[in-house]
């Protein structure tokens, strides 16, 4: 079983080593696709389409980085979006500590925007530092909209084929995630949004990235790196955001 969990590591990273290549060359345009199950509308993509003037931050995963949201920082833009920031971060180290340095972040983004709210879009482990953040850091005042594209929010088995610090968080019964699931996992007047894949090889299992209290949507049948490239997902996001 070790060998295996490694051996889609391995992959993942191969993968995430390619995908920026890809994602550069997807035209910022509107996908065919659906959220949920069954749920199709139009495709409709233009400046009018952002109503909210909160700023965007986008928390890439566990091996990722900023260059992730490629697709989805074109299509925000395209959107109406105007202040859109990819967050890097060591996705090596403990996500309390992740929280923390997040904290820092948006207040600089609130600074900078002289906005009072930012909005938090995040992929894979970028879903466990934020909500850290908002649950015990503050950042219940200062989130609008908090979304997780296949987030580990209740821990990943293939967890367990990794060492760092923050592989160790995303275990099932982890005590970070016990501590994060305690009580109530939604807290606060944030608008909490999770999307789940039937096929994502890395959460295991699946509905481990429902939340409580959240609106939470299955997608099609889309991988975990995909997701960042998923015409529907992404506009599912957009309407979670708006």
């Amino acid at each position: 079983m070790r060998r295996i969990l490694l051996s889609i590591l391995s992959s993942i990273a191969a993968v995430l080593a390619c995908v920026a290549v890809v994602l550069a060359t997807i035209p910022a345009q509107a996908d065919e696709g659906s959220v949920g199950e069954g749920s199709e509308g139009p495709n409709v993509s233009n400046s009018s389409l952002n109503t909210d003037d909160n700023p965007v931050i986008l928390i890439h995963g566990w091996l990722g980085d900023s260059w992730n949201w490629t697709y989805y920082e074109n299509r925000l833009a395209r959107d109406g979006f105007a202040d859109v920031y990819g967050w890097d971060y060591d996705h090596t180290q403990d996500n309390v500590r992740t929280a923390r340095q997040l904290a820092t972040y948006v207040d600089q983004v609130l600074e900078e925007t002289g906005a009072d709210k930012v909005d938090l879009v995040t992929h894979s482990m970028g879903g466990l530092g934020s909500r850290y953040y908002i649950k015990n850091l503050g950042g219940v005042d200062k989130v609008d909209d908090w979304v997780s594209i296949g987030g580990p929010n209740h821990g990943t088995s293939i967890a367990y084929a990794c060492f760092d610090r923050s592989c160790k968080d995303m275990r099932p019964g982890s005590a970070f995630l016990t501590d994060l699931n305690a009580g109530d996992e939604t807290p606060g007047a944030v608008d909490y949004t999770t999307f789940w894949s039937p096929c994502d090889e890395v959460i295991n299992p699946d509905r481990s990235v429902r939340l409580d209290g959240a609106t939470n949507h299955k997608t099609g049948c889309v991988g975990h790196v995909s997701l960042l490239a998923d015409g529907a997902t992404y506009e599912g996001m957009r309407e979670a955001i708006r």
